[in-house]
């Protein structure tokens, strides 16, 4: 096992782990299939970008990379790693979001209990200024300073902003409330801008990374990949590798999973479920299904002929057999096969009861006449 100086001893390194995110692809994974499969120069392309690891991946290793992501925090995620701003101009911005903090004492003050007991007054005020002045759509110093709140938002108390939390998934608001009340936890001192500072050091060591360029669209895949073949056409080469994990069925849900660092990205402060087509947690058969359809049947428009599929899914039957049918629909021409990941520590699933004694994800990888390269 590598020890962490060596882990961490590239700019790209550095930069690859940025945002925690509920089921994420692990870099080490991504980094791996896009050797095996893909050569310099050929393009990758993942239609559920999450954080953006794959295209990132792609990105670093001499490939060009494209994904859409419909979460705005796996967005910004995999915005700023893809383009991140140089680490004076993000400085600039958060020295500039401390002078704007005093404005927010009030709103602080004001704010909802789960606000007060998560943060310091201090913290709060500099969360509501960066919430109400970073441009992370549009800003590349902006988005980049975005990405650097959103990661310590919220996780362990001595690495974090927040009160105690999980750090890839925001807990409601009345169980945060009743479970630190019943500890007695009062939100951690921290100054906020020397905090970020010293985050920052660590990540900037290396550099920036030398990426080839790469992109990441804000929206659902559904509607932006009929949009996508035009600037495609005129620029790049059609995809060798589709790499993607689509959502799991009836597991995580697009706003309650991530409610906290939503709220800082100017969503509303609380944890309730929201609708949407493709933002709530997926319970109808019928429109999983379709969605799944949708988007690889889109998706193989922007693939080569003798492109490769690999989609890591849930090893539960619904999911699984759903995944299952639809690749061999939209892929007829290619040799499907199966790969077994077991788990080594509990993850999603078992938070939502599947606990069966062969746990873990399948890969599904699909080759042009059993093509293995």
């Amino acid at each position: 096992m590598l020890k962490q100086g060596e882990r961490y001893g590239t700019a790209a390194a550095r930069w690859a782990g940025v945002g925690p995110y509920y089921a994420m692809f692990p870099a080490a994974f991504a980094e791996k299939v896009i050797t095996q499969f893909t050569a310099p120069g050929d393009v990758v392309l993942d239609p559920f970008a999450g954080r953006g690891t794959a295209v990132f991946s792609a990105a670093a290793r001499g490939r060009r990379g494209i994904g859409m992501e419909i979460n705005p925090v796996g967005w910004v995620y995999a915005q700023a790693k893809l383009h991140p701003a140089s680490q004076e101009s993000v400085v600039e911005r958060f020295l500039e979001i401390e002078d704007l903090s005093h404005r927010y004492r009030r709103a602080a003050e004001n704010a909802p209990t789960f606000f007060r007991c998560c943060y310091q007054q201090n913290v709060l005020q500099f969360l509501i200024a960066a919430r109400r002045h970073l441009d992370w759509r549009n800003r590349k110093a902006d988005c980049t300073a975005m990405a650097f709140l959103l990661v310590n938002l919220h996780g362990k108390r001595n690495d974090s902003f927040s009160n105690q939390m999980r750090q890839t998934k925001s807990m409601s608001p009345a169980y945060a409330i009743r479970w630190w009340r019943e500890r007695s936890m009062r939100p951690p001192e921290v100054d906020p801008l020397e905090f970020l500072l010293k985050k920052m050091e660590w990540r900037y060591a290396k550099g920036i990374p030398k990426l080839v360029e790469s992109r990441v669209y804000l929206g659902d895949s559904v509607t932006i990949l009929p949009q996508v073949p035009r600037y495609w056409a005129s620029r790049h080469r059609l995809a060798r590798l589709l790499l993607t994990s689509p959502p799991y069925y009836g597991v995580t849900n697009y706003h309650y999973d991530q409610w906290l660092r939503l709220w800082l990205l100017g969503g509303p402060p609380t944890s309730r479920r929201v609708g949407g087509k493709y933002k709530g947690k997926f319970e109808n058969r019928a429109q999983y299904r379709q969605l799944l359809l949708d988007v690889f049947g889109r998706s193989k428009r922007l693939l080569r002929r003798n492109g490769i599929v690999y989609v890591r899914t849930d090893r539960r039957e619904l999911t699984l057999n759903t995944t299952r049918q639809v690749l061999r629909e939209v892929f007829p021409d290619h040799q499907l096969r199966h790969r077994s990941r077991p788990y080594s520590r509990p993850t999603q699933t078992h938070l939502f009861g599947y606990v069966e004694p062969r746990v873990g994800e399948i890969d599904l990888i699909l080759t042009p006449g059993g093509c293995t390269r």
